[in-house]
């Protein structure tokens, strides 16, 4: 199996410029003084749609044009900011987008799909039921995380990172199904190879984690309940799992609890409106699950921002 490149990162840059926000580099003075750290944020919340994920479903369609071979229509599976990615690349190439999504998605994820045109089909079995439509419509699945386009388009956040903080220690990366990091380590470990790449995932949800233990991909045990919707991921990829072996650095697992303290204080802290999965981070540093040397720079990726309010607020009030 061939790795991602930061040749490839670089070319789905080059791709997706023009409908994609380069996210800057936040400092969060609150944050660097409880840490000890000099912390920067990079706000992907920020980002069209709401999160990270509008770079690999724009660089998959637009690596199809360019190969002949952009469908009518695609598939796919997704917590919600996925979907939204995949309506919204799928809108700009005139492509139809049919997502299968869980029940209870959160609602601003199943309104933000819509708003782009996306179909959703609810569903308890988000693997199933995209195998079904596949076989129904004839369209290929643009899968959320396991696809080389997609880790090549996730990885210009790395590309970006490199740029901006040379001299950052690690860099931290929320994990569900590892297409986000895998693309992220693909550009780092070639651009800043002194900075770490740590990955964090929900302890009741570490799909990535357990291949990289194993050395295959496993299904959980059980379907993953996290409050850390985006990362509920039911199994790694075997290039997600091939990509995370080569450039990852480290993988730490946190609490429910640890992730909704951390919501809502990143949220306060950094003003900004995040999802519990943009939180891992902060809530692996807090817990002591994931040290770095104090005073040395950490970049967090924030990577998403399609977040229930109301629960927002309930977390903030405690």
């Amino acid at each position: 199996m061939t790795l991602v490149t930061v040749d490839d990162v670089r070319g789905a840059a080059t791709r997706i410029a023009s409908d994609v926000i380069r996210t800057p580099l936040l400092p969060c003075a609150r944050l660097s003084d409880e840490l000890g750290l000099r912390v920067l944020i990079k706000p992907e919340s920020l980002q069209n749609t709401g999160s990270f994920k509008v770079r690999g479903a724009l660089n998959t369609l637009l690596t199809w044009k360019e190969n002949g071979t952009l469908p009518e229509g695609v598939v796919g599976f997704s917590a919600g900011n996925h979907a939204a990615a995949v309506a919204f690349a799928g809108q700009r190439l005139g492509v139809k987008a049919i997502i299968a999504m869980p029940h209870d998605a959160v609602e601003s994820k199943v309104i933000n799909v819509r708003r782009y045109g996306g179909e959703i089909v609810p569903t308890d079995d988000l693997l199933g039921t995209t195998e079904e439509l596949a076989a129904q419509y004839g369209y290929p699945a643009l899968l959320p995380f396991n696809l080389p386009e997609v880790i090549a388009g996730q990885g210009t956040v790395g590309l970006e990172i490199a740029e901006d903080a040379q001299d950052a220690a690690a860099v931290i990366v929320p994990v569900g199904g590892g297409g986000l990091i895998s693309g992220i380590g693909a550009a780092v470990t070639a651009l800043a190879p002194s900075m770490r790449v740590i990955g964090v995932e929900p302890e009741v949800s570490n799909a990535l984690s357990l291949a990289m233990t194993h050395g295959e991909v496993r299904e959980l045990p059980r379907a993953a309940r996290t409050i850390a919707d985006g990362l509920a991921a039911p199994r790694a990829g075997n290039h997600t799992l091939e990509n995370a072996l080569a450039y990852v650095d480290e993988m730490a697992v946190v609490s429910e609890n640890a992730i909704g303290e951390a919501w809502a204080d990143l949220a306060d802290s950094a003003k900004l409106i995040v999802e519990p999965a943009a939180a891992v981070g902060l809530a692996a540093l807090r817990s002591g699950a994931v040290s770095l040397p104090a005073g040395s720079t950490v970049v967090l990726v924030v990577s998403g921002g399609n977040a229930d309010l109301v629960k927002l607020a309930q977390a903030r009030m405690g």
